[in-house]
C-alpha cells in the first residue's frame, strides 16, 4: 500500500472547507473514515492540524501577514492551505521541527502542481519560524487584540461584547479553543452506566462520570469512534452534556407522545425515548429524506421502538397533530455559535445577515408547532447559540404573541461556565 502524506491530506481537507464550503467535521470525518488503515498518531497529527489551522486561522493569517509581500487573501488556495497549516505546525506543535514544517510545505507546493512558488513557501515560512517570538499583536483589552488572539471575527465579538461582560467573553473565546474530552450519553434501556464504563476500559477508552448527569460520560483515548463494539452495539450516543439537558427539562412521564420537529441526528429524541422507558412514542422529524435517514440510523443502531422519523418541513402546519403531543421540542436551525468549541468553520461561514434569517426562520416555526401541544403539555424552545436575538428575544416574542403558553424557564449556559457546549432552554407550558 502506497504511503499516505498525512500533510497532503490536511490541505485536501482544508480546501474542501475553506474553498469548497464543505462542513470542517464532514470533510474530516470522511478523509479518517477513508483512511481507516492509518496509524492512530497519523490520525492524529491530521485531526489536529486540521481543526488547529481552522480554529486559529485569523491569527495565522495575521503572522503570516507580517513575513509576506503576497497578503494570505491574495494567495492561490492551494497555497494558502499549505501555509496556513504549515504556520500552525510552527506556532503550536513543538514536537514537529520547523525545518521539516518548512521542507514538507515546499515538497507539496511541488506535488501540487505550484513549483514555481517553492521558494516563495520557504522563504515565507523560514522567516516565520526564525521570528515568531517577535510578532507585534494589537494592545491587549482591545477588541481587535482578541479577535486575531482568539481568532474571532470582529463582527461577533461585537455581538457578545455588548451582551456579556468582557470576563464572560474571554472565558468563553477560552474556552472554545481548548481541547475537551467527547461527551457520551449512555442508553440506559440497554445498559448501565457503571457497565458502560467497564465495557468501554475494556476497549482502551477513559470514561469519566458526569455528576449531575446519570446517563452522561466523558470519554478520550479512543482511535476510531466507529470502530467501538459498544458504539456499534447502540450502548451510548454522541452528544453535548447541554444537548442532554433539553430532555431533562422536558422531563417526560410514562406513556407521553412527543414531537421533535428538527430532530436530526436524533440525539435529543432517542434520549427522550430512552427516559419513557419503552412506553410513549417520540416522532423525531425533519425536512430532508437524508436527515430522516440520520435519525434512523441511529433509532437502528440504539435498538430502540417506541420512535419513530418523519420527514416533514416544521414550517408547515400538520393539522393531524394539533393539540396531540404531550411535549414538542422545537431544537430550531440557529447560528451555532455556542458549539464553536467543536465546529469551529461556522465563526467564519455566519453572517449578521444569516443571524436575522433563523431568527426569522424560528419564529415561522414556533408560530406553528406550539399548535401541537395538548393543554397542560409543554414547550421546550431550544438552541445551541448564545446569540440573545435568536433566544431570550424570540421567547419574549414567542410569549406575548401566544399567550396561550406560559414561559415557566429558560437558561443561557455559556461556554466554560459549565462542561457543556453554549445553549439556550425556554420551557412553557400551554395554559389547560
Amino acid at each position: 500500500m502506497a504511503k499516505v502524506n498525512t500533510r497532503d491530506l490536511v490541505v485536501e481537507i482544508l480546501l474542501l472547507v475553506t474553498r469548497d464550503g464543505q462542513y470542517s467535521h464532514i470533510a474530516l470525518n470522511q478523509v479518517l473514515e477513508k483512511y481507516q488503515y492509518l496509524d492512530k498518531s497519523d490520525r492524529a497529527f491530521i485531526t489536529r492540524v486540521t481543526e488547529g489551522t481552522l480554529e486559529r486561522m485569523i491569527e495565522l493569517d495575521y503572522i503570516t501577514d507580517q513575513f509576506s509581500k503576497v497578503k494570505v487573501k491574495k494567495m492561490k488556495p492551494v497555497i494558502r492551505a499549505i501555509v496556513r497549516s504549515a504556520v500552525y505546525q510552527l506556532k503550536y506543535m513543538d514536537s514537529v521541527p520547523d525545518s521539516a514544517v518548512c521542507n514538507e510545505a515546499v515538497k507539496l507546493a511541488v506535488s501540487r502542481g505550484f513549483g514555481g512558488l517553492r521558494g516563495f513557501v520557504n522563504g515565507v515560512l523560514r522567516s516565520i519560524a526564525r521570528n515568531l517570538d517577535s510578532v507585534q499583536y494589537p494592545p491587549e483589552g482591545t477588541k481587535e487584540y482578541l479577535s486575531v488572539r482568539y481568532s474571532m471575527p470582529p463582527w461577533i465579538l461585537e455581538q457578545w461584547l455588548a451582551w456579556y461582560t468582557p470576563e464572560q467573553v474571554e472565558q468563553m473565546l477560552r474556552n472554545f479553543l481548548e481541547e475537551k474530552p467527547t461527551s457520551i450519553r449512555c442508553n440506559l434501556h440497554q445498559i448501565s452506566r457503571e457497565d458502560l464504563k467497564r465495557k468501554l476500559a475494556g476497549e482502551g477508552v477513559k470514561a469519566e462520570e458526569v455528576p449531575e448527569l446519570p446517563c452522561a460520560l466523558l470519554i478520550s483515548g479512543y482511535d476510531y469512534l466507529g470502530a467501538l463494539p459498544s458504539f456499534q452495539e447502540g450502548d451510548f450516543q454522541v452528544q453535548d452534556i447541554s444537548s442532554m439537558l433539553v430532555a431533562e427539562r422536558a422531563n417526560p412521564r410514562e406513556g407521553d407522545y412527543i414531537i421533535d420537529v428538527c430532530a436530526a441526528p436524533g440525539g435529543k429524541a432517542l434520549h427522550l425515548a430512552d427516559k419513557l422507558r419503552g412506553t410513549g412514542m417520540v416522532q423525531a422529524r425533519d425536512i430532508s429524506d437524508y436527515k430522516v435517514g440520520l435519525i434512523w440510523d441511529n433509532i437502528r443502531r440504539a435498538g430502540m421502538e417506541n420512535i419513530e422519523a418523519v420527514r416533514w418541513d416544521a414550517t408547515v402546519l400538520d393539522e393531524e397533530s394539533v393539540e396531540k403531543a404531550d411535549i414538542v421540542i422545537a431544537d430550531l436551525p440557529c447560528s451555532g455559535l455556542g458549539v464553536l468549541g467543536r465546529k469551529s468553520d461556522l465563526k467564519y461561514r455566519m453572517t449578521r445577515e444569516g443571524e436575522k434569517e433563523l431568527a426569522a426562520l424560528q419564529r415561522q416555526i414556533l408560530s406553528q408547532v406550539w399548535r401541537y401541544v395538548k393543554p397542560g403539555g409543554k414547550l421546550v424552545y431550544s438552541t445551541c447559540t448564545i446569540n440573545r436575538e435568536e433566544n431570550e428575544e424570540n421567547a419574549a416574542w414567542f410569549q406575548a404573541e401566544y399567550p396561550e403558553l406560559r414561559l415557566v424557564s429558560e437558561e443561557q449556559l455559556l461556554p466554560g461556565q459549565q462542561a457543556g457546549d453554549g445553549f439556550y432552554i425556554a420551557v412553557f407550558v400551554r395554559k389547560d
